[in-house]
């Protein structure tokens, strides 16, 4: 066991993850010289890739995962590779920060990394050797601390504070990004289309003059739920909108619809779509449990009476907007769901779901620039409307 516990020391000091800048996909998966197989009880794993990088290697708990952390690879073609393993559950890979991809292995059991090597004399690639482990040693090789720098992907620090000056302050949060892609189906997936209509609404706002508007992520990067929030509280948001294109795996869901936060999801669709947006900070290899928790608990007792009326007058104008425009909604458009990203008590925060990629005709609809134009200045009207009965409302005399 301690002989693991160096290994994964002298593999993490090879770099540290401030010294690279952006993803510029500098090493190639090779994925049909690479796989995933079981050997006995063992695993053993052979990651081919064009060139030695900075790499390393961990496993975190609940649920249990193999996380390895790459400077620089492209992973393109992952899921071509041969997996003939009962104990890898899942996996999954992408940008984790800047310069930085991660690959993140569920595990079926916990198990522990018995030998890991970078091979460079000849076809360059990673080895790993897995072997089955008690939970209680899974367990303590989760805890294991790491450097401060890899405890999170580094927060978006904006240049200084918005000004106010008369110009509604918006949060735009396109959902997912990096390794975490969202919803798939036929090639296409959440986080490129969401980020795609988030760019155009940007832009919108920005043409009418009567907004200022922050991008919790401009490129396909990954943000935690937590670091969602803290960039809204550091801009001064006025409206936290993030966007999201889920897709479910039972029923017909069609159209947009609107979530604002509850304990209390509307149904168990609701419900499974908050817990599996959740869940996707997880299986990116963060565990932000506890953390929201604690936010949780604080947040849900500091502006609530205050934040709540608000929000729903907002979910009230999105969907007279929406409804105007002549777009399609689904048919309970304004629902409620415990998601993390909206815990913000003290500002108006809610989801739009766009459309859903189960469904054919919001598919198409989402890849249509005329409609995505549509949805653009309904939520842009939507925001003038709420912000002028907002402001109307908060000037009235108490009585």
């Amino acid at each position: 066991m301690k002989a693991f516990f160096s290994l994964v020391l002298l593999i993490s000091s090879l770099a540290s993850p401030g010294d690279a800048q952006v993803l510029s996909g500098l090493a190639k998966f090779d994925a049909a010289a690479s796989e995933i197989v079981d050997a006995g009880a063992d695993v053993q794993i052979d990651l081919a890739i064009s060139q030695a990088v900075p790499w390393r290697v961990r496993v975190l708990d609940d649920p249990a995962r193999l996380v390895v952390d790459f400077r620089e690879v492209d992973w393109t073609g992952l899921l071509n590779m041969p997996l003939h393993s009962a104990q890898i559950k899942a996996m999954r890979a992408g940008v984790f920060r800047p310069g930085w991809s991660r690959l993140v292995l569920e595990l079926a059991a916990p198990m522990q990394v018995t030998s890991a090597e970078m091979r460079t004399n000849g076809p360059v690639g990673v080895h790993l050797q897995l072997a089955p482990a008690t939970k209680a040693d899974f367990a303590a090789l989760a805890a294991l601390p790491e450097p401060a720098d890899w405890t999170l992907p580094q927060a978006v620090v904006l240049a200084k504070p918005l000004v106010k000056s008369g110009k509604l302050v918006v949060v735009l949060d396109p959902g997912h990004g990096g390794i975490d892609p969202g919803a798939e189906r036929g090639g296409e997936n959440e986080k490129t289309l969401v980020l795609k209509f988030a760019r155009e609404l940007k832009e919108a706002l920005l043409r009418d003059g009567g907004f200022a508007v922050v991008m919790t992520r401009d490129e396909d990067v990954f943000v935690p739920l937590e670091t969602r929030i803290s960039i809204a509280h550091q801009a001064g948001a006025d409206v936290f909108l993030s966007l999201h294109a889920d897709a479910i795996a039972e029923g017909d869901a069609v159209g947009a619809t609107i979530y604002s936060l509850s304990a209390d999801a509307s149904d168990e669709a609701s419900a499974a779509l908050a817990e599996r947006h959740d869940r996707d900070d997880l299986l990116a290899g963060v565990d932000l449990t506890e953390q929201d928790d604690l936010v949780a608990e604080v947040l849900m007792d500091m502006a609530r009476t205050d934040t709540l009326p608000r929000t729903e007058r907002l979910a009230l104008a999105l969907e007279a907007a929406i409804k105007a425009q002549g777009l399609k909604m689904h048919r309970h458009p304004r629902q409620q769901a415990s998601f993390s990203v909206l815990k913000s008590a003290d500002i108006p925060s809610v989801l739009l779901e766009l459309g859903f990629l189960s469904s054919d005709r919001d598919l198409k609809r989402l890849n249509d620039p005329d409609w995505r134009a549509k949805m653009a200045l309904s939520v842009a009207l939507a925001l003038k409307a709420w912000a002028k009965q907002d402001a109307g409302l908060r000037t009235l005399p108490l009585k």
